[in-house]
């Protein structure tokens, strides 16, 4: 048994981590359940501010957490899923959807902690459907974090009665500015503003600190919250960055506003008969709510501001040059651009091609690095051109849609000649370098040969989308890389029945990248047996 006269500050931290991890349970568990809704959720933030807020407040709601909210949008806004304005009403939104959790922890339901958790517990091992499983974790979540709740309140009345604490607690009391650094840390570290402010509401409970101490604490919690998201944007782009410190600067400057009127509003919260932990939690509600309707109509400004602060860094400019989903009404000029456009993208993925025999020669993880970062480059160009190409194949004629259906197969067969050199070749190189294997010196120079007329057949298969008279030059090509890879594989086989060792060893690595080579140089070629069909 714990003696709770000398160990109030092992159950402080025992309450804290109970509490937190059944905060994490609760999350992952609706997470699971509703990962669905979430993605639907996601798809809908452009279509209005209102809509994007009442994202957020959900998100969070599933999430149990406002910075792991943001900090999933940060995710997506560094993978250039999503823009900085798309979210700004999410982030406020996500302030609101906090407010939840801080007012069911303000109600004592801890004398149910121990029953939900065993009826919880119970069903958990009894239940056949998933649903039900993650549906039973919730409960034992919520069970969780109500037992460690009452933890830090028994701790509290601890902190209250000892004379070393109530003198450091007075010293807190006179300085609110200790009381904001405090809960500000506090919460960066926890990661979680709803245990922040459920300490503050054990404390003023106990009367440890005062109504106005407490609101310092959730102002403090409001602001730490936002270290999340800041360390999540850390490594991201200026998209990462310019979302979690859009979510900073809202938290900070709603509490600067807030501040200068606390005790007109701790006035106003105590005319209301009520316990001081709903006090406090319908303060923290107010404050939230009241937050948003300030700044909903100053969104759109929040959001230029905070992209001149972080602009886009010269490395970080890549995007389409030539397409524009606003420009080009004439959809014969449209078609003319994009034709440029997948031109930039053929290039690319040629450049991959070329390169790709460099990670069979090294294992620099800069030549890897840089396979996948002009991976990442040709699926974005593929995303945005094909919307851009769809979208004037709506308005376009028969002839000029046909056109543009030519133009996205090509672009597509492109995307997929990347996407085998970063999943298929990409792998092969890895096991190669992590079994530590070589290939033999005859196995070697035959695949360096397949390479370069890869490379031929590629560079001809590109330039023939663009002049159709090279078509049958780029069949043939390919034809005789066909016939080629018979005869290196021929080779290689006679080579195995010598028994030669190195050839034994890297005999699937070796087969493997015949075969995807191929495969890359079919695939840029396919448009022109089209081309060649309705010439």
């Amino acid at each position: 048994m714990i003696d709770t006269q000398n160990s109030f500050f092992i159950l402080l931290v025992s309450g804290v981590a109970l509490f937190l991890y059944g905060m994490s349970m609760t999350s992952s568990s609706l997470e699971k359940l509703m990962a669905g809704k979430i993605t639907s959720l996601l798809n809908h933030l452009s279509q209005s501010k209102v809509l994007a807020i009442c994202t957020g407040a959900i998100l969070t709601t599933l999430m149990q957490s406002s910075g792991a909210a943001t900090s999933m949008l940060v995710g997506l806004g560094s993978a250039k899923v999503i823009n900085l304005r798309q979210v700004m009403g999410v982030i406020i939104g996500t302030a609101i959807g906090t407010t939840l959790t801080v007012q069911l922890i303000s109600f004592d339901l801890s004398s149910y902690a121990l029953p939900v958790f065993a009826i919880a517990f119970a069903f958990y091992f009894k239940a056949k459907k998933t649903v039900f499983k993650n549906l039973s974790l919730v409960f034992m979540g919520f069970g969780l974090l109500f037992l460690g709740l009452k933890l830090v309140s028994t701790a509290s009345h601890h902190f209250a009665e000892n004379p070393m604490l109530t003198e450091f607690f007075q010293s807190v009391r006179d300085n609110p500015g200790y009381s904001l650094m405090i809960s500000i840390v506090f919460c960066a570290f926890v990661q979680s503003s709803a245990i922040t402010i459920g300490i503050a509401m054990s404390l003023a409970a106990v009367k440890a600190i005062s109504f106005y101490d407490a609101m310092i604490w959730v102002y403090g919690a409001n602001i730490g919250t936002t270290s999340v998201a800041l360390i999540s944007a850390a490594g991201g782009n200026y998209i990462g960055k310019q979302v979690a410190w859009a979510h900073f600067f809202y938290k900070t400057l709603s509490v600067v506003i807030f501040y200068p009127f606390t005790q007109i509003f701790i006035d106003f919260l105590l005319t209301f008969d009520t316990t001081i932990a709903r006090s406090i939690a319908n303060a923290h509600l107010i404050f939230n709510i009241i937050s948003a309707i300030i700044f909903y109509p100053f969104i759109d400004k929040g959001a230029q501001w905070i992209e001149k602060m972080f602009p886009k860094a010269a490395s970080e400019e890549f995007g389409t040059e030539f397409v524009n989903m606003n420009n080009y009404q004439s959809s014969a000029l449209a078609v003319s651009y994009a034709n440029r456009e997948i031109m930039r993208t053929a290039d690319i993925v040629l450049g991959m091609i070329k390169d790709s025999i460099r990670l069979f020669e090294t294992n620099d993880p800069k030549v890897f690095d840089s396979i996948k970062d002009r991976d990442n480059k040709v699926d974005f160009l593929y995303r945005e051109t094909k919307m851009f190409l769809l979208d004037h194949a709506n308005k376009s004629s028969t002839v000029v849609h046909q056109n543009i259906m030519n133009m996205i197969m090509f672009l597509s067969d492109a995307e997929r000649a990347a996407d085998a050199i970063d999943i298929n070749i990409l792998a092969l190189a890895i096991k190669k370098n992590a079994l530590k294997l070589e290939f033999s010196g005859e196995g070697w120079q035959e695949i360096k040969d397949m390479h370069e007329q890869v490379v031929k057949v590629s560079a001809m298969a590109i330039n023939a989308y663009q002049n159709r008279e090279l078509c049958e030059e780029a069949i043939q090509l390919k034809r005789d890389l066909a016939k080629l890879e018979i005869s290196l594989r021929e080779n290689h086989i006679s080579r195995l029945n010598r028994g030669l060792n190195t050839s034994i060893n890297t005999s699937s690595i070796h087969l493997d990248l015949l075969s995807e080579y191929r495969r890359i140089a079919s695939l840029l070629c396919n448009h022109a047996y089209n081309q060649r069909t309705h010439k």
